[in-house]
This record gives structure tokens, C-alpha cells and sequence, in this order.
């Protein structure tokens, strides 16, 4: 019988000898990649802490000794041994267990995670406070060697080492955080771990003075007290000593035995602490330790592992970027790309594979990113930002203070906008338009498939402003017909009905959902025109408002909050133009929906084809047999209207991009 099956919290890890917890961790690993197989999930990374893992949950007793883990990608093994193994088929799942720690799932998830570099000073900040009120327990914080890029993880350090809380921070140096580490924080960490003469010396002296009899026990004690200085001989450059952290390593980290005698020591520390260790990334499963950075995180049924069925085909959104921004960096050579250790996710590696020197990988360092942007772009180069919309939330400030109000020309590529998927609440990509729209000289554009893409991706370069573009984790929807030529301000129609008494206004690749619907609603005898709005920001008021006053009712479909959304800016520039229209707005609430499929997360909040069609019906059985045609529309610029989308005949219906 597995021995998993005999797990039902850590505590059950204590009673199990040094052999069978390294079973438990072949166990582990196999229930790991099961599950990934079917459900994706992120792979390399837990495999690569299996050991960690279980002489952590060993020495440490969880939850009174508080575990945080940094970013949160690297759990799966610490849910397995927390009672969640018999759900653990559950994974990325709707209804499931989610994919990064999540408190209202287990005591033993101590944050809501989902983001990297936080877990120092969300640590420290709960070790401060248990000082304060006496609680006991120790506070771990697990963290990669790719977090120390990030300047949050510095400023928690700092604190950390002037406080001298006894924090326990382990170092997960695998030499990857998405891509590979990048910068002098990676190779210094090489250096550390590389060199060995303080770990062979101190092995040695340990062992010598412990024999010595009568004192040898009190001597070994005097030593660990001296050890600092010892370490100031041999280490005249550490880090974390010169941060005020006793440092422990580098150790095995897949040395079951290494790791439980160096937790158990330390855990008796009165100190900040850093203990070092050194784990593969993919440990266990051959192509994911060959390959790291592509097991990262995989999608369901990946054909990458034995077994496996068949994945989706099409171009995606961000292969659609990826070779947009070689074709402009083909024929612009101040076209630069810039990434946060994102450079695979985004699809900026195809870059970087033909023009090495052009491409920035920043590491996690969102906000330096864009600065460093802004800098190129004052150079007189023309950078292009490639950022998860979600990992964009971390510059907010940058994107105002340094771009957009300096007015200076950079790109942002927001790549995953809006439902997101399967890794939850965290990462949904939904609050960039709330965000974006309002900054100052910012043209913020939703392309609704590829060639939107590529073709405001050359507009951009011919725009002496800040850009930016938000695109879904999707493929691209399949175009139909030449696309119309873009002007800032301005969309264009999708469908149009003579007669139609509804219209549509839709961000991104939701006008074809709603472009769909539409077809849909022609057999009832329902009409409904469908306008792809595509700028979000920049705005021509005056002709979205003579359009709008055609109609006698207005849907808006935006995959992102309706709080501060492009349904919002709508109503407002009605209002202001004396337009009168009822208006709906489709959208996400301000909370965002847990694990699920892109596509079920849509259909919750009615943005999917079905429900756009619904919500359509409902608009014209409120409207009644009387057109209630706004006056406004004698009084506006209709033939501006009229110059830019031709009125189709009766009974004509025009499918237009």
C-alpha cells in the first residue's frame, strides 16, 4: 500500500523512518505528474522541492510553526502532505483545490499567494506580530533564488536583518524562476554555492571537537556561537551575513537527511537565518530537469509527458505578438523588447533568439522594467514591454510617472487580460482597464484577434506617444474579411442590420462572441448591430456618441471589472453628450472568480456567446413594440457617421472587421 495513503497531515511525517520518507518523495513526485498530466499545472517546480518539502513539514510542526511560501507555484507537494491528498485530483479544477496557497483551504496555507517576492515581508510582517503578542511558533519563508531580483524581496531582507527577528528564510536556489535567473544576484549566489571550503572546514572541526571528551559538547557550542566570524574569514563577501543573517549552506536539497539536521539546528536559532539550498528544477522526470523553463507550467493533457492526449492548435494571442515583434524588429532597429522573467511566456524569446543583444530580461523586477523602459525610449529607441496584465498591477506608479505622464514612446503588451484560468483568483488578468485607461496621453487598445494586433503594433511605432494593448491567454479568433484600416478613437462594425434597435459595443476578442450571438438572434427576428470598440482610452466621444444615439439600447462585454470599465466610460460620455439610451454592461464583479477554465469563467459572467445572446433577449423584450429614437441623432454629426460606416440597404446585413 502507498504510504501516501497513510498521510493525513504532517504530523504523520514523524513517524516514518529516513527510507520511507524518501519513498514518500517518489510517491509524491508520481501523484505530482499524474495530476499535472490531466489537469496542467506547474510541473518543474514541484518536483523540484519534494525533499524540501518533507523535511520541512519533519522538523517544523505546521501550522503553529508558520511555512510561507513565495509566489505559491511550488506547493503542490506541501498540499499533499497536508491533508489534501485525496483531492489533490482535484487540482486547477473548478470547484478543486487551487494551484497556489489559498487559507480558506487548509490552516496550513498561511497567505492567499499567487505573485513572487512577497513572502519575506509578509513573513516578517506575521513574526513581528507574533513577537508582539507572544504567540509562539516559528515563521519559515521559502523563496527562490530568482526572487532576489526583485526589489520588494530586498527592502523585506533589509528590514528583516535591522529587526533581528529569529526569521528562517530558505533559499530555494535552483537557478530558475520562470526562465532562467538572470543578473549579478544569480551569479553571486553561483559563487556562494559553488565555493565549499567553509562547509568541508566546518564539517571537519564539528566532528573533531565532538570527540574530545569532557568538553567536547561545550566546545561545539562556543564554535556555533563564534560561527559569524568564522564565516567573516572564509566568506569576506556574504550577502545575507552583511544583512545581518546567519547564514547556513549551501546545502543538498534533495538530501532528505542534510536538510532535517540543518532545519533542526537552526530552528533553535535566536537569529534571522538564511539556509541555502540546492535543489534541481524537475527533479525526477528527465525532459522537465533537461528542459525546465518549458515544464514550468503546462496546460491540461500536455503531450510533453508520456501518456498525455493531444493539445489545441491555432495561433495563439501570444505567438500572434511574438511574431509581430520580430517582423518590427526586422525592419526598426530601435525596436527593443524588454521582459520580466517572462521571456518564454510572452513569446519575447523568439526574439531574443535572433537578436540576443536587443532583448532585456530584467528578472522579477516589474517596476524597473518600465522605468528602464522609459530610459531607452528618452535614448531614442522604441522599447516594447512584455508584462502579464496581472504582473503589471506591481507598476502602476512606474506606467503613470515614467511613461505616460513624460509622454515618452513605449509599447506595453499586456499578455493574459482577462479571465485567465485555471491558476485563480490571483491571476486573473481583469483590473487593467480600470487601471489604464485614465493615465495621462496612454492610447490603450484591445485588439480583437491577430491581425488587431499586428496592425496597432506598427501604428504604435508611428505614434510619438505611450502604448499599450491587452490581449487574452486565447487563440486568436479567425477573421473574416479585410480588416479596416485603424484610427485612433475610433472601432468598427462588426454587424450591422437595418432596422437594428440594440448595439453592441464590445472590447477584444469578445466583439466575435458577440458577433456570434448576433447571427444567432438574426433567425429569431431579433436584430442587434455589433461595434468592436477597440480603443479603450483616447476616445473619439463625439463620434461614439452619434453611433450610440441610433439606437435605442446599449450592451457593453468587457472581460475585465465593470467598475471603472469601458461600460462605465461609456454611460459617462453618453451622459455628457445628452445621449439617452438604456445601457447594460456585461463584466466581471471586483472580486475575481476562482480556478476554472477560461471559457467557464466567461459563461459565469455572461461574456460568452450564450450569454451575450441572453442578455441581448432580455434588452429587447424591455424595449417594447415603440422605437423610442433618440432626438439626439437630428442634432449631432451624422454625417460623420454616415462618411464612416455606410447604412446598409433594408434587409441587407453587413459582416464587416
Amino acid at each position: 500500500m502507498a504510504l501516501l495513503d497513510h498521510i493525513s497531515g504532517p504530523a504523520d511525517l514523524k513517524e516514518l523512518s529516513l527510507a520511507e520518507l524518501r519513498r514518500l518523495a517518489d510517491e509524491i513526485r508520481s501523484r505530482i505528474v499524474e495530476t499535472v498530466q490531466l489537469n496542467g499545472g506547474h510541473l518543474a517546480s514541484n518536483l523540484g522541492v519534494v525533499e524540501l518539502t518533507i523535511a520541512l513539514h519533519r522538523v517544523f510542526h505546521s501550522p503553529q510553526d508558520a511555512i510561507v511560501w513565495d509566489v505559491g507555484h511550488q506547493c503542490y507537494p506541501h498540499k499533499i502532505l497536508t491533508g489534501r491528498a485525496e483531492r489533490f485530483h482535484t487540482l486547477r479544477r473548478q470547484g478543486g483545490i487551487s494551484g497556489f496557497p489559498k487559507r480558506e483551504e487548509s490552516e496550513h496555507d498561511i497567505f492567499d499567494t499567487g505573485h513572487s517576492s512577497t513572502a519575506i515581508s509578509s513573513a516578517l510582517g506575521l513574526l513581528a506580530a507574533r513577537t508582539h503578542t507572544g504567540k509562539q511558533g516559528r515563521v519559515i519563508a521559502v523563496v527562490g533564488d530568482g526572487v532576489l531580483t526583485s526589489g520588494m524581496a530586498m527592502e523585506g531582507l533589509s528590514n528583516a536583518g535591522q529587526l533581528g527577528f529569529p526569521l528562517i528564510l530558505v533559499l530555494n536556489d535552483n537557478r530558475m524562476s520562470i526562465s532562467r535567473s538572470v543578473g549579478s544576484i544569480s551569479r553571486y549566489l553561483s559563487k556562494l554555492s559553488a565555493s565549499m571550503r567553509y562547509q568541508s572546514f566546518r564539517a571537519y572541526i564539528d566532528a573533531a571537537v565532538l570527540k574530545i571528551p569532557r568538553i567536547g559538547k561545550l566546545l561545539s557550542e562556543f564554535i556555533n556561537r563564534s560561527k559569524r566570524a568564522v564565516k567573516a574569514i572564509f566568506f569576506k563577501e556574504n550577502l545575507f551575513v552583511d544583512y545581518g543573517f546567519e547564514y547556513v549552506g549551501p546545502i543538498d536539497g534533495h538530501s532528505i537527511t542534510a536538510m532535517i539536521d540543518a532545519f533542526a539546528h537552526v530552528r533553535n536559532l535566536n537569529r534571522p537565518v538564511v539556509v541555502h539550498v540546492i535543489t534541481k528544477k524537475g527533479k525526477g522526470l528527465e525532459r522537465a530537469e533537461e528542459d525546465p523553463e518549458s515544464f514550468h507550467g503546462l496546460g491540461p493533457s500536455c503531450p510533453d509527458i508520456p501518456g498525455a492526449g493531444e493539445s489545441s492548435h491555432g495561433e495563439s494571442f501570444s505567438s500572434c505578438f511574438a511574431n509581430s515583434l520580430i517582423e518590427l524588429a526586422e525592419h526598426d532597429a530601435r525596436v527593443m523588447a524588454i521582459t520580466a522573467a517572462m521571456a518564454s511566456g510572452t513569446g519575447v524569446a523568439k526574439m531574443l533568439e535572433r537578436w540576443p543583444q536587443r532583448v532585456f530580461d530584467v528578472g522579477i523586477a516589474e517596476q524597473h522594467a518600465v522605468t528602464f523602459a522609459a530610459g531607452l525610449a528618452q535614448g531614442g529607441l522604441r522599447p516594447v514591454v512584455a508584462i502579464y496584465s496581472t504582473f503589471m498591477q506591481r507598476a502602476v506608479d512606474q506606467v503613470f510617472q515614467d511613461v505616460s505622464l513624460a509622454n515618452v514612446p513605449v509599447l506595453f503588451a499586456l499578455d493574459r487580460a482577462g479571465a485567465v484560468g485555471e491558476d485563480g483568483e490571483t491571476h486573473q488578468g481583469i483590473y487593467d482597464i480600470a487601471l489604464f485607461k485614465a493615465m495621462p496621453n496612454l492610447i490603450f487598445f484591445a485588439p480583437a484577434d491577430g491581425d488587431e494586433l499586428a496592425a496597432f503594433m506598427k501604428l504604435s511605432l508611428s505614434l510619438d506617444a505611450p502604448c499599450m494593448m491587452r490581449y487574452p491567454k486565447a487563440f486568436s479568433p479567425c477573421a473574416n474579411g479585410a480588416m479596416r484600416p485603424l484610427e485612433v478613437g475610433k472601432g468598427t462594425m462588426m454587424r450591422e442590420h437595418a432596422g437594428a434597435r440594440i448595439l453592441v459595443c464590445a472590447v477584444g476578442p469578445l466583439a466575435y462572441s458577440a458577433a456570434d450571438a448576433s447571427d444567432a438572434l438574426e433567425k429569431k427576428a431579433v436584430l442587434a448591430d455589433v461595434y468592436n470598440v477597440r480603443f479603450l482610452s483616447h476616445i473619439d466621444e463625439e463620434y461614439l456618441a452619434s453611433l450610440c444615439a441610433r439606437y435605442d439600447a446599449i450592451l457593453t462585454a468587457e472581460d475585465g471589472v465593470r467598475v471603472g470599465g469601458f461600460g462605465e466610460t461609456l454611460a459617462a460620455i453618453l451622459a455628457r453628450r445628452g445621449v439617452r439610451a438604456s445601457i447594460r454592461s456585461l463584466g466581471f464583479e471586483n472580486t475575481p472568480l476562482a480556478q476554472a477554465s477560461r471559457d467557464a469563467l466567461l459563461a459565469q459572467a455572461g461574456l460568452n456567446t450564450k450569454g451575450i445572446q441572453k442578455a441581448l433577449e432580455e434588452l429587447q423584450r424591455s424595449l417594447g413594440p415603440e422605437s423610442k429614437k433618440n432626438a439626439y441623432a437630428a442634432n449631432v454629426a451624422a454625417a460623420t457617421i454616415a462618411r464612416a460606416t455606410p447604412i446598409p440597404v433594408p434587409g441587407e446585413v453587413q459582416h464587416v472587421r
